[in-house]
């Protein structure tokens, strides 16, 4: 007896994440698209669709897909073997939210068993808002802001997932909230993160992040001690060394007790005792580096683990290499860490040889000359 197809909906908003590593905090809005490209963005979303779908090619013969033409589906389902079941198109030569939701709709009265999705969390909204029943669906992370509780960790735990379902693994389904941040917020320093209704996701906690917890550390004690051992540590080393700084509150603690301004939701450049330069994007923390080995301090999301690719894209590929594993300095406070419940520490930098090499057990600075070692994943 044959094997059952499995039917695939997918969609690719080809504008998602191109904010991003340009350090404009989001894609949202045509202007922010216009100066992003500007910036020497590159297309996110589709690469992204194109690895999942890759990590799927194997079982081409076994899984049906159902998308919109271009660059919305067509095209990364087409380069990655595919031959895809083409529904309808963008009304114009760039897709937009009207789009998006136009092809939900499509594709969930065509009866697929599970819609994937590359996108952030506009786009969830947008998937959210058009479903008009309790389809299954999943995200394959290629925006800026992804808060929200229905993405897979990477786009290859993605394909894991649909292997899994179409292997006949018992794979439930949990409700995912959809959360969105308001970007102009956000681009002036301030988290306002908004819930706007809830999705089904494959319930597979290996593969499919939770949804973020916001807010600020309550810990104020904890993060000065953690300041203290990351200032006392600058100091030893050479003066001229350079740090990159990720954004948070935890590394906003760092500098703050350092007398330096600091880019919240950014990525600052420093040496010991002076501000270099703030809120750089990838191309300028390249350049802010040349020449040199720099190190490189960040701390991971509240409640969903990412270390790498969630809000801190400006940390390319390029300048970790740079850097190298050994200058990647992570802190956080001991609730924070805590609260992952053991689950490993993320890492999406969009190369997964890099991640590989990422992969393993690394120092995470808790305290004043307190650290523990805890999983990558």
């Amino acid at each position: 007896m044959p094997e059952p197809m499995l039917r695939l909906g997918l969609i690719v908003n080809p504008l998602a994440g191109l904010g991003g590593p340009s350090a404009l905090k989001g894609s949202d809005g045509a202007e922010i698209v216009a100066e992003a490209r500007r910036r020497g963005a590159e297309d996110r979303a589709g690469e992204r669709a194109g690895r999942c779908l890759a990590a799927l090619h194997a079982r081409r013969d076994r899984i049906s897909i159902f998308t919109w033409d271009g660059a919305m589906g067509a095209d990364v389902a087409r380069a990655a073997g595919f031959e895809p079941v083409v529904l309808g198109a963008a009304r114009a030569a760039v897709s937009d939210s009207w789009d998006t939701r136009a092809a939900v709709k499509a594709l969930a009265e065509t009866g697929v068993d599970l819609l994937l999705f590359a996108g952030g969390d506009g786009t969830a909204r947008d998937v959210c808002s058009a479903l008009p029943g309790p389809l299954p669906v999943l995200g394959i992370p290629a925006g800026v802001k992804m808060h929200s509780g229905v993405y897979a960790v990477t786009p290859e735990a993605a394909a894991n997932v649909v292997c899994q379902l179409q292997d006949g693994a018992l794979v439930g389904l949990v409700t995912g909230e959809v959360r969105d941040i308001d970007e102009a917020e956000l681009r002036a320093g301030r988290v306002n993160s908004r819930w706007f209704g809830d999705l089904l996701v494959p319930a597979e906690p290996r593969w499919v992040q939770h949804t973020k917890i916001g807010g600020r550390e309550s810990e104020p004690l904890v993060l000065e001690e953690i300041a203290a051992d990351i200032a006392e540590r600058m100091a030893a080393g050479p003066a001229d060394d350079l740090w990159v700084i990720g954004p948070g509150s935890t590394t906003a603690a760092v500098m703050a007790h350092l007398g330096l301004p600091n880019t919240l939701l950014g990525v600052d450049l420093i040496r010991p005792g002076e501000l270099l330069a703030a809120d750089l994007d990838a191309k300028g923390l390249l350049e802010g580096t040349a020449g040199s080995q720099p190190w490189i301090l960040i701390t991971f999301i509240g409640g969903q683990g990412h270390l790498l690719g969630r809000g801190n894209q400006q940390l390319t590929p390029e300048l970790l290499r740079r850097a190298g594993r050994d200058r990647l300095v992570v802190i956080a406070t001991r609730t924070k860490r805590a609260a992952l419940a053991g689950r490993p520490l993320i890492v999406d930098s969009g190369d997964p040889e890099l991640d590989q090499e990422l992969a393993g057990y690394i120092a995470v600075t808790t305290g004043y000359e307190d650290q523990v070692l805890y999983p990558v994943g």
